[in-house]
C-alpha cells in the first residue's frame, strides 16, 4: 500500500493547522502553520512525488504558504473533494493505489475512499480515525503531515534519503 504512493492529497484546516480561523480587523482571513510540516513537504519532493492540496475554503494565507512549500496543486473553495478528485485523478490517470490523503474532518471522509492510503491528525473525528491506516500522535497544526510522511518514508526506506537530499544533510 504505501510503495505505490506518487501523489499527496492533503487538506489545510485541522490538517496543516489547528482548525482554528482567525480575521483582523480589516476582515483578512488568518492561519497559523507549523513549519515543522515543512519537512514533510520537502521531503516528498526530494522522492519524486507530487503535493495536491485540497481545501475547502479560501484563502490569501493558504494560498502564500502552499507557495512557499512548492505544492504541484492547490485547489481552494472546493464544496465536493471526492467528485473534483475523481475528476482529476481521471484526467491524469492517476490510480487509487498512488493516492495518499491526509485530512481531518468529515468534509475529507467521502474523498479519502478514493486513496490507497488514508491518514490523519491525533485530534480527527472519530469518522476518519476508524477508516485511517495510520493516525498520527500529532495534532493537527502541530506538525502531523510531517509526522505521517515520516512515517510512511520510512516504511518505504526512503526517510534517510529524502531528507538528505532536501536539506543537504550527511546522514
Amino acid at each position: 500500500m504505501y510503495d505505490k504512493v506518487k501523489y499527496w492529497v492533503i487538506d489545510v484546516d485541522g490538517t496543516m493547522t489547528d482548525g482554528s480561523v482567525y480575521y483582523d480587523e480589516n476582515g483578512n482571513e488568518l492561519k497559523k502553520f507549523n513549519t515543522k510540516d515543512a519537512a514533510g513537504f520537502f521531503s516528498i519532493h526530494a522522492v519524486g512525488m507530487k503535493i495536491i492540496v485540497l481545501t475547502g475554503r479560501e484563502c490569501h494565507a493558504t494560498e502564500r504558504r502552499m507557495k512557499e512549500m512548492q505544492v504541484d496543486y492547490l485547489f481552494q473553495n472546493v464544496k465536493n473533494k471526492k467528485k473534483f478528485l475523481q475528476s482529476f485523478m481521471q484526467k491524469e490517470k492517476i490510480e487509487k493505489e498512488e493516492i495518499a490523503y491526509i485530512g481531518d474532518d468529515l468534509n475529507d471522509l467521502n474523498a479519502m475512499s478514493l486513496a490507497g492510503l488514508v491518514a490523519c491528525p491525533a485530534d480527527a473525528c472519530s469518522e476518519v480515525i476508524s477508516i485511517a491506516n495510520y493516525v498520527s500522535e500529532v495534532k493537527g497544526g502541530y506538525g502531523a503531515v510531517r509526522d505521517i510522511v515520516n512515517y510512511v518514508l520510512k516504511l518505504r526506506g526512503e526517510w534517510e534519503r529524502a531528507i538528505k537530499d532536501a536539506y543537504q544533510l550527511g546522514i
